[in-house]
């Protein structure tokens, strides 16, 4: 699909890689809509560098798992541009949940914005995609979808759900709407992140390396564009899931 002239939407747009898609969709010539649900003031520089690409630019805040707030988001949207050609679900939330649980707001919170949260804006968004024959559709996942990590259950689970929903509503949505993942490596460090920890996490690449959150934006680009590919995931994660292989038989 042409992305130039057409409307994107990303949940937990205003920074990280999130941003970088955002900015990423705008530079390509996409009006962008910028959901963040507690990043105030990065979401509205988001919003300014965006715009200064030559694009319309808006920043709406919603808590994507609440339907409410979501349908609320929904409606300012339509009022806006009246329409979402690109939706990106990559909001989520990075809370340890160790198993078995005593209090389960994490595990609430966690897999809330990332099921719930992707299959409401995905529901709300994407009769208005059928309706004009294309839209496209696209998950943020991650390793952990494939091997859970421990203490993130809610995590693990969360994207292993979001995974298996990628091809659900592919099947659902075809042929006028396209879905499709991305599973992204170590491309940008948690803040808590150590140097020692920085490289160390490198080394399990096959890259030996970090990639960037601009890796992910072009694949974002390329997976609107690939017009033959729907319910697929592509992992850009400069081979960390097959670097055990190598350092196990050194």
């Amino acid at each position: 699909m042409e992305i130039r002239g057409k409307t994107a939407l990303v949940t937990g747009g205003a920074q990280r890689v999130g941003k970088a898609m955002t900015l990423a969709l705008a530079k390509a010539g996409a009006n962008v809509v910028i959901n963040y649900h507690s990043s105030g003031s990065q979401a509205l520089e988001t919003a300014t560098e965006a715009q200064a690409l030559g694009v319309q630019a808006m920043a709406v805040q919603a808590d994507v798992s609440d339907l409410e707030q979501v349908r609320d988001m929904a409606n300012r949207v339509f009022q806006t541009f009246g329409t979402i050609d690109i939706l990106v679900n990559n909001a989520s939330v990075f809370k340890q949940t160790p198993f078995p649980a005593e209090d389960f707001s994490d595990w609430h919170q966690v897999t809330g914005i990332l099921i719930n949260g992707a299959y409401y804006c995905s529901s709300l968004f994407a009769p208005g995609m059928l309706a004009r024959g294309q839209g496209v559709i696209v998950n943020i996942v991650d390793l952990s979808a494939w091997e859970p990590w421990p203490n993130f259950s809610a995590h693990s689970v969360g994207k292993a759900a979001l995974l298996a929903m990628t091809r659900q509503l592919a099947l659902e949505l075809a042929p006028k709407v396209r879905v499709n993942a991305i599973a992204p490596g170590p491309v940008l460090p948690p803040k808590e992140y150590t140097p020692e920890r920085i490289a160390r996490t490198a080394k399990k690449t096959l890259l030996e390396r970090w990639g960037s959150p601009e890796d992910i934006a072009k694949t974002l680009l390329f997976l609107i564009d690939a017009d033959y590919i729907t319910g697929q995931t592509i992992i850009v994660d400069g081979g960390e899931i097959y670097g055990h292989r190598k350092r196990e038989a050194a």
